[in-house]
């Protein structure tokens, strides 16, 4: 007598419920790039902040970070001071040696100073318009992301 190949009706429907588990619970989070890339680029952010900062007091230079609605890009100065004042001639190499920008067409930045700019001095402290001027401590928010970029322009603090 010759047995019959195939899958037995348990086989199948444990196999029917696993995938029925998979796409409720895990293929929504997994598919949600929109929740991925907010966290991502709020991440991408901090280090490019905290990267400033470290930047600026390491390099004894003036460190400018210029947002838009979608980018953060980092600039250093030539010379300290910089000549003229207020001025970042100079892209910033990350650490991989290409121009520092974090971009993300999908996610939104608010809460930056009204100009667009935070300048990291060489003292470590951070303002919205340029040296000797009025030290910066606020909030940045990320789209999507639920906690803010909280920056401390008297310490130079960036959480």
């Amino acid at each position: 007598m010759s047995r019959a190949h195939g899958f037995t009706l348990v086989e199948l429907i444990v196999v029917m419920v696993v995938l029925g588990i998979l796409s409720a619970i895990a293929l929504p989070r997994i598919m949600d790039s929109r929740a991925l890339a907010s966290a991502v680029f709020y991440a991408d952010v901090v280090g490019a902040l905290r990267f400033a900062q470290k930047s600026a007091v390491g390099h004894r230079r003036l460190v400018c970070a210029s947002f838009t609605a979608t980018t953060v890009t980092l600039a250093i100065a030539g010379s300290n001071p910089p000549v003229p004042p207020n001025t970042c001639n100079t892209p910033l190499a990350s650490p991989d040696g290409a121009p520092y920008q974090s971009k993300d067409g999908s996610v939104r930045v608010s809460g930056y100073p009204a100009g667009g700019v935070l300048y990291f001095h060489p003292v470590g402290t951070i303002s919205s318009d340029g040296p000797g001027a009025t030290l910066f401590s606020g909030n940045i928010a990320v789209t999507g992301h639920g906690a803010a970029i909280k920056i401390d322009g008297a310490t130079g603090y960036v959480e």
